[in-house]
């Protein structure tokens, strides 16, 4: 599993402290940025990683700065893109399970570490559903191809 990693600022040291931890749970993780605590703009951190999940060359991808909410509208701006903001192991689960959520935003001014660790497992440890989940989702998709332009 590929995973596009990035924060803003205020996600920074989260991240710092995160990517290494993903690596002792044998997940590949690709920092995008940003690179110290200097004031950044999230969105271009999100595009990011969004891109990456969009054009395939991310399975997955984790956004981190104060609130989760501003890089969550970001990703979700790009087609193929299902980003939620979880802060909570029930959300961050059913986002996979039940919307095939494929970016997982997390606000870091809101949890301590072992939180963010436990959204974070909860979210790369589910499985997208079949049935009426897949259901909504091929709507979902349905809609997308109608008014989002493709990535290409």
């Amino acid at each position: 599993m590929r995973i596009a990693v990035a924060s803003d600022h205020r996600g920074f040291d989260t991240k710092k402290r995160l990517l290494p931890w993903l690596a002792s749970e044998g997940r590949t993780a690709h920092d995008h940025g940003c690179v110290d605590t200097n004031v950044v703009d999230y969105p271009d951190f999100a595009a990011a990683v969004a891109l990456q999940v969009a054009m395939g060359q991310a399975d997955l991808g984790l956004l981190l700065d104060g609130s989760g909410i501003g890089m969550a509208i970001v990703a979700n701006k790009l087609p193929g893109v299902y980003a939620v903001d979880a802060l909570d192991t029930v959300t961050s689960r059913r986002a996979r399970e039940h919307h095939h959520c494929n970016v997982l935003c997390v606000g870091t001014d809101l949890l301590s570490d072992s939180q963010v660790r436990e959204v974070i497992n909860a979210f790369l440890t589910a499985k997208p559903g079949e049935g009426r989940h897949l259901r909504r989702i091929e709507k979902i998709r349905a809609i997308e191809s109608v008014w989002c332009k493709p990535i290409s």
